[in-house]
């Protein structure tokens, strides 16, 4: 197995919050970070204090089935945004990774519609990746063995009664 870029909560919270600091010094002035779920909700949360912006909403996106295993499309999966009355927002799009950006790019398009404008901060961009992002804490081509997802699950995924909530 080839290295990987290893990340502990220690370096998390260095990283997110140079990220942080870029937008900042950016001038980018968010009305709300959209979460791209899971990992972008460590990131958006995050970022939504650093940058004193209490406005986070999330967007459900599966794209990665297991360890560089994806469907063939990313599937949006509920709880769905409530995009009325965001015409004038600028939005910052938050994630862990921009890996192929297939996720990113489905995320922005669709704000795209919606809002003012759009930007997108991640603390790892690799250099396949469809969208270039604004903010990017790191560029890698590894795999990245992020603090809340290295370890397996405490629950017992063979016992099923784990499905999305999109019936």
């Amino acid at each position: 197995m080839s290295e990987r870029e290893e990340m502990d909560w220690v370096k998390y919270g260095t990283a997110v919050r140079s990220l942080a600091q870029m937008v900042a010094d950016d001038g980018y002035r968010p009305d709300m970070i959209l979460a791209i779920v899971r990992g972008g909700m460590f990131v958006a949360g995050s970022l939504g204090y650093a940058m004193a912006v209490k406005n986070l909403y999330v967007m459900n996106v599966e794209y990665y089935s297991g360890v560089d295993e994806r469907h063939d499309l990313p599937i949006v999966l509920p709880p769905y945004v409530d995009w009325v009355d965001l015409k004038k927002a600028k939005i910052l799009i938050a994630d862990d990774v921009a890996d192929t950006g297939h996720t990113l790019a489905l995320v922005r398009e669709t704000a795209l519609e919606q809002v003012a404008e759009v930007r997108s901060a991640v603390l790892y961009q690799k250099s396949h990746s469809v969208v270039d992002c604004e903010y990017v804490w790191k560029h890698t081509d590894q795999w990245i063995n992020f603090p809340w997802s290295t370890e397996p699950p405490v629950v017992d995924l063979a016992e099923g009664g784990h499905q999305a909530l999109d019936a």
